[in-house]
């Protein structure tokens, strides 16, 4: 089993924030894939469904972010599932709004949410990173990821949610490279048509 982690603040107050683009993710990959309804386990919110060859179990933590590793630790004691078939999806403050980025293990990167993982289960859990760029000064980091995506980069937010939804059974079956060009494929900018050459007299 595949424990697909979304990061994000539980309450409608928190909903469309930039630090609940993993909440985000997650939500449309149930959708799209006709995950069950939600059910409250593991101090969080859980959908089972299938993905490529994989049974999936979601989770979305109702914790706050700074405590995700609690609902992370106690789904994967219950169902013993090792780091490495753990992916979690979050926002991510070192990439700019747009770009996408995997991982598996490393630092924490700021994220509070990734930090408490960590803490719970150890670093080396995959991570789908997905840039909502850095407001410029440290003091200004809370205020950023707490408020919500502007027009212009929740429309970019949403074409990177629909991309990794419907790519995501790559990445649950291992082929992490394959589910990033077709990230890369889905999200490049239209090509310009070259002008049209002049006519000569």
């Amino acid at each position: 089993m595949i424990l697909l982690v979304g990061l994000g603040n539980p309450g409608k107050g928190y909903a469309d924030n930039r630090h609940n683009y993993g909440f985000m993710a997650v939500d449309e990959i149930i959708r799209r894939h006709s995950f069950s309804a939600d059910k409250i386990r593991f101090q969080g919110l859980v959908s089972e469904g299938r993905l490529g060859t994989e049974k999936v179990l979601t989770l979305k933590p109702t914790t706050y972010m700074n405590e995700s590793g609690r609902a992370v630790g106690e789904a994967s004691r219950f169902y013993k599932i090792p780091p490495e078939d753990i992916i979690v999806l979050h926002d991510e403050l070192d990439l700019p709004m747009g770009k996408i980025r995997v991982k598996t293990g490393g630092g924490h990167g700021g994220n509070n949410g990734i930090r408490s993982i960590a803490a719970h289960i150890g670093a080396d859990f995959q991570r789908i990173r997905m840039g909502i760029g850095h407001p410029g000064e440290k003091s200004k980091v809370s205020g950023h990821v707490l408020k919500d995506f502007s027009k212009a980069d929740r429309e970019t937010a949403d074409r990177i949610i629909d991309s990794v939804s419907r790519h995501i059974a790559m990445m649950v079956d291992g082929d992490a490279a394959g589910f990033m060009n077709k990230i890369a494929l889905d999200t490049a900018p239209p090509k310009k048509k070259p002008a049209p050459k002049p006519e000569g007299n």
